[in-house]
């Protein structure tokens, strides 16, 4: 959706916007691609690339974990590597975890008009929460020394539900922590896990197309709606 009507009217339906971090705010890839391979380094492991490391973000920090961890050991049959993924996998929680507190926002950048966006969403009355699959412990410290933390009445991450995106409940429960109903609350993300959470949610759901959606393109994704930019947001919001 490039049609500032079409969007514009999309928005005049909704109270709130739910908003993802990784890929549709900040992009925290070099992040990722520090704190992993100094994870791996410690391990004693081989290094990872960004060309892999993006096609794995998304599900959160297990499952990222667990694939990096899947990727250096993949010389050996997969039923070996599979053991030995899970016997590494504790300390490689610990290690990664660790880095991570260590560098955070460091290596990352907030995409070109996402303050803008939110401003002038925040503006047009429109309540915002932020909903990552990232750890709590981490998107905080991220959104705040971004300066975008201020944007939003509810910060929840991976860890603040029993399940994560592409499950619809963390959308479900952060619907009923914001006082919206869904069918009037817009998911705004970059990847199928928002889209997927946000149909089975009876969310609308508008996708940024610059955004990790596992190296697919986001327009080949079921939504409402794609934006280029968050300055397209803040000009129909306005």
């Amino acid at each position: 959706m490039t049609d500032v009507a079409a969007l514009s009217a999309l928005l005049s339906r909704v109270d709130a916007v739910i908003v993802d971090l990784d890929g549709t705010m900040v992009d925290t890839m070099g992040d990722f691609n520090e704190a992993l391979n100094r994870m791996l380094r410690e391990l004693g492991l081989p290094a990872i690339g960004v060309q892999d490391i993006e096609h794995m973000v998304g599900k959160g920090s297990e499952h990222l974990l667990r694939s990096v961890l899947k990727h250096v050991l993949s010389p050996v049959d997969s039923a070996e590597s599979a053991i030995k993924t899970e016997a590494l996998y504790p300390s490689a929680w610990a290690s990664y975890q660790r880095h991570y507190l260590d560098i955070n926002g460091q290596y990352a950048q907030v995409y070109a008009g996402v303050p803008e966006g939110l401003r002038a969403m925040r503006a047009a009355g429109l309540r915002l929460a932020c909903l990552t699959n990232k750890p709590t412990d981490f998107a905080v410290p991220l959104l705040t020394s971004k300066g975008l933390a201020s944007c939003f009445e509810k910060v929840f991450g991976g860890d603040s539900f029993e399940r994560k995106k592409p499950d619809p409940l963390p959308l479900l429960k952060t619907c009923e922590a914001l006082g919206t109903a869904p069918g009037r609350t817009l998911m705004l993300g970059d990847s199928s896990n928002d889209a997927q959470a946000a149909r089975a949610a009876g969310c609308p759901v508008v996708l940024v197309t610059y955004g990790y959606n596992h190296g697919q393109p986001a327009r080949k994704v079921d939504a409402d709606g794609f934006v280029d930019s968050f300055v397209q947001l803040a000009r129909v919001s306005s």
